[in-house]
């Protein structure tokens, strides 16, 4: 029998109502939702559900993406699913690991909103930026960013053709007029508050590891996947390290999700708003089953899976 990975989205895939219905059905999400309420004083559930401008601030919109995705997954265990590892694009790494028992909710969420703090607060608004690169070798983009001024670098490998950079915003728009005169499909500016998984952000993520240090992590939890090398974690001395680098390295997704491919993943469910991670795995490898969860109306696809 294959395994089965539980996949949470990153930052970007938000919207306004996201995970609503799970909230208005079931108790087990609703459950969720009221606890991140109490753990931040904030009122999540307003910044996910009704028209408003936090969602899309950093700050807010990493414990609201937490809180939904953990909400969503929640129902769906309580429901049956099984999955035997986790893996989460960037900020989804987090839910990762409140599913997989590493982290409670109250742990991950607070962890959030202090990242989105310091991510939102190392680099000042305009002076960083990121762009993604469309149908580029990765060596090709990792050689541009290195021979331009400045800092710039690869931010994400998310699947075969798309690649995003990042660095100080003038480096970032040189890089980016270099990879299209190098034969880029497209080179799209992303709408980014900041310079993320960048080495501007290395004084964000020594900050984060102090905060850290106030965190449990369990000692027993289900394995998943890290961003920073894509390798399997098992070890509860490693994850603090991880998450400490996950700010400012390169997120290996494409990697991860080979990596958990060979080690015997045949059938992956992403948890939480949009179906980004979906449209990636059609890159990435087309064998291998995988549906997306963002409605109730969705929950139809896991029956066709067990189907």
């Amino acid at each position: 029998m294959g395994k089965t990975a539980v996949i949470f989205p990153g930052q970007g895939a938000q919207y306004v109502g996201m995970a609503k219905d799970f909230y208005d059905n079931f108790e087990d999400s609703k459950k969720v939702f009221d606890e991140a309420d109490e753990v931040l004083d904030i009122e999540l559930k307003k910044i996910c559900f009704e028209e408003n401008d936090d969602i899309n601030k950093t700050e807010y919109t990493q414990p609201a993406m937490v809180a939904a995705e953990v909400a969503i997954y929640e129902h769906l265990k309580n429901a049956g699913l099984k999955a035997d590892v986790f893996a989460g694009l960037s900020l989804g790494e987090y839910s990762a690991l409140v599913a997989a028992g590493a982290m409670t909710l109250a742990d991950g969420i607070k962890t959030v909103r202090r990242r989105g703090i310091l991510m939102q607060n190392e680099v000042p608004l305009g002076m960083g930026g990121m762009a993604a690169v469309i149908a580029m070798d990765a060596d090709k983009i990792a050689e541009i960013c290195e021979n331009t001024p400045g800092k710039v670098q690869i931010a994400n490998y998310n699947c075969p053709g798309q690649i995003v950079i990042s660095g100080e915003a003038e480096a970032v728009k040189a890089a980016s007029a270099a990879l299209a005169e190098a034969g880029a499909k497209r080179v799209i500016p992303l709408n980014v508050s900041g310079p993320f998984h960048s080495q501007m952000l290395v004084p964000a993520g020594e900050k984060l590891y102090d905060f850290l240090q106030g965190i449990d992590v369990a000692e027993d939890f289900a394995p998943y996947y890290c961003n920073a090398d894509a390798e399997k974690i098992t070890d509860a001395s490693k994850v603090k390290e991880l998450l400490k680098r996950q700010v400012y390295s390169s997120v290996r997704w494409q990697q991860t999700i080979e990596n958990m491919i060979a080690d015997g993943v045949d059938t992956f469910i992403e948890v939480g708003p949009g179906k980004t991670l979906t449209g990636f795995m059609k890159k990435i490898n087309r064998e291998v089953k995988s549906i997306n969860i963002a409605t109730v109306d969705d929950l139809a696809k896991l029956e066709e899976l067990n189907a």
